[in-house]
């Protein structure tokens, strides 16, 4: 059957994603894109060392990101994304930005952090108190909360795990009950932190529960990634994703916390 008719595939748009080495979350990056949008992944190099601020570190020295970028660039993507919470948010504030310009200089293409993300995303609904959720221990949370503390978002509640392997295993119900313990402090919204934890599911029921928007680490990373190169994250009503979602449950008190 002659089918040359069809014209070949659809054209896609690239988008390049440097992830950690015990990444394993692919699918759930890939359930935010648009059907003529590609991703691109590479991982850095494997080093024995267990989830820490230590293993942050590692991941994302710049040499590491440099090379990670130069391979990713054989396929032209068009924005590069290090897909990645603790390793963007371990340096700091001028950290965060430092690996962003080697990957941009490495690449020549504009490239972005999920901590970096995170900061906008949190300008793009206005929120400046919010709750964390991390699988993380508590020295890795404590530097999450003063890279945002920098950028001048308070926290105003946490729950964490503790983990230091196999955070992709997490299942949802763990997360839901670590983010109703977190937003006890009635913040503007609540982040989920780590890009191996799964999340994209449960976004939409946390925020319908709890009436606030609900961001998570990939999340994040794939809406400022498509929004780079003027394309739209696509997700089950979610407040950053949707403005209507934001008019919607996201928006509203919480049960019994009516408008006097």
């Amino acid at each position: 059957m002659d089918v040359s008719f069809l014209g070949g595939p659809q054209p896609q748009r690239g988008v390049g994603i440097v992830a950690p080495f015990d990444f394993a979350l692919d699918r759930e990056l890939w359930r935010w894109v648009p059907d003529d949008v590609s991703l691109h992944m590479t991982r850095t190099p494997f080093v024995p060392v267990e989830v820490s601020l230590d293993l942050a570190r590692l991941v994302s020295e710049h040499e590491t990101l440099r090379e990670a970028v130069r391979a990713l660039c054989a396929v032209a993507p068009e924005v590069v994304a290090y897909a990645c919470t603790s390793g963007s948010f371990v340096g700091g504030s001028a950290g965060e930005r430092a690996m962003a310009a080697a990957m941009t200089q490495a690449g020549e293409v504009p490239a972005l952090t999920t901590s970096g993300a995170l900061t906008e995303a949190l300008r793009e609904i206005d929120a400046r108190r919010i709750a964390l959720v991390t699988p993380y221990t508590k020295s890795v949370t404590d530097s999450l909360e003063e890279f945002l503390g920098e950028a001048g978002i308070e926290i105003t509640g946490r729950s964490y795990l503790g983990l230091t392997r196999e955070i992709w295993r997490v299942p949802y119900r763990d997360v839901v009950d670590m983010a109703r313990e977190a937003v006890a402090g009635g913040p503007d919204a609540l982040f989920i932190s780590c890009t191996n934890l799964p999340t994209y599911d449960v976004i939409p029921q946390l925020e319908a529960e709890l009436r606030m928007p609900v961001l998570s680490a990939n999340q994040v990373t794939m809406w400022a990634a498509l929004r780079s190169i003027g394309k739209e994250a696509v997700g089950p009503y979610q407040a950053l994703l949707d403005p209507v979602a934001r008019r919607g449950p996201a928006a509203m008190p919480p049960a019994g916390h009516g408008v006097e």
